[in-house]
C-alpha cells in the first residue's frame, strides 16, 4: 500500500518505536532468534518481521485503536490484532536471573488503568487499574524485573510478594518507600511514637535514600511516554505483556 509506515524507512522508527534504528534493529535481531519468523501453519504474515515489529511498539507508544492504527501499516484490523497477540510476547523483558553482590535494586509499584475488571479494580486514582511492582537496577538504572499485576486497591507490601517480584531478586539488596515497611527492603528513617525528630545522622540518610530512590519514578515517567500505559485497553494478560515489552524497550531507549 502507498504510503503506509514501514521499518524500511528510518524517519518513521523514532516517533513511533521511541527507540533509534540501531536500538530498533537490535530488538528485531531478539524477536527473530525467538523464533518469530518461523515456518508456521496457514497464511503467511503480509508484513516482514521489521515492520510487524515497528506496529507493535507503535501500538505501545501511541495507543491508537486496532481500527486507526491498521490502515497506516496498509493491514486489516484482525490482522493487526493477531499480530499484537503473537509478537507482543516476543518483545517482553526476559528478568535477570542472577545479580552479583553488590547491586543494589530499586522497587515501586505503578498503575496502569484497564477497563478489563477480571485484573484490575477500582483504586487511589479512582480508576480500575492494575499495581504493577517495577524492579530496577540502581546503578544502570535499567528495569529488571516486572511482577505480574495485581489488582489496583492492593497496597504495595502484598504486591511485593504476591506478584513474583520478590522472588525474582532473591536476596539481593532492594530499597523502597515507606509504603513497603515490615518487608524486610531498606527504607528511609521513621519518627517513633513520641520522637519530635530524627537524629540528624537519619535524616541525612534520608536524603540520600530519596535521592537514589527517585531513580524509579524516572523510569516510570520514561516507561510512560508509551500512552499504552496511560490507558491499556488489552485484556488478560495484555497488560502484562505490554509492561514487559516497554520495559525492554526503554532499556533499549536508555542505552542506546
Amino acid at each position: 500500500m502507498a504510503g503506509a509506515i514501514t521499518a524500511s524507512q528510518p524517519s518513521w522508527i523514532c516517533p513511533f518505536t521511541g527507540l533509534s534504528p540501531h536500538s530498533f534493529s537490535k530488538l528485531v535481531t531478539t524477536v527473530r532468534r525467538q523464533g518469530a519468523d518461523g515456518v508456521q501453519r496457514g497464511r503467511p504474515w503480509g508484513l516482514p518481521l521489521e515492520d510487524r515489529v515497528l506496529l507493535v511498539a507503535a501500538y505501545w507508544r501511541t495507543n491508537l485503536t486496532l481500527r486507526q492504527l491498521a490502515p497506516l501499516f496498509g493491514i486489516s484490523k484482525s490482522a493487526a490484532g493477531r499480530i499484537i497477540d503473537r509478537v507482543g510476547p516476543l518483545i517482553a523483558l526476559r528478568t535477570r536471573k542472577r545479580f552479583r553482590t553488590d547491586t543494589v535494586l530499586i522497587v515501586d509499584g505503578t498503575l496502569v488503568p484497564t477497563p478489563d475488571h477480571a485484573v484490575a479494580e477500582q483504586s487511589k486514582n479512582y480508576r480500575y487499574s492494575t499495581n504493577h511492582q517495577v524492579v530496577i537496577d540502581a546503578g544502570s538504572r535499567l528495569v529488571v524485573a516486572v511482577g505480574r499485576p495485581l489488582p489496583g486497591n492492593r497496597n504495595d507490601c502484598k504486591a511485593w510478594e504476591l506478584s513474583g517480584a520478590k522472588a525474582a531478586v532473591g536476596n539481593t539488596t532492594v530499597i523502597a518507600d515507606g509504603g513497603y515497611r515490615g518487608t524486610g527492603l531498606v527504607i528511609q528513617h521513621h519518627r517513633e511514637r513520641g520522637q519530635e525528630e530524627l537524629p540528624a545522622w537519619k535524616e541525612e540518610h534520608n536524603r540520600s535514600h530519596r535521592k537514589v530512590r527517585a531513580r524509579v519514578e524516572h523510569a516510570f515517567a520514561r516507561m510512560k511516554s508509551w500512552k499504552i500505559l496511560r490507558d491499556c485497553r488489552l485484556k488478560g494478560d495484555g497488560v502484562h505483556h505490554a509492561m514487559l515489552g516497554i520495559a525492554r524497550l526503554h532499556n533499549l531507549a536508555f542505552t542506546g
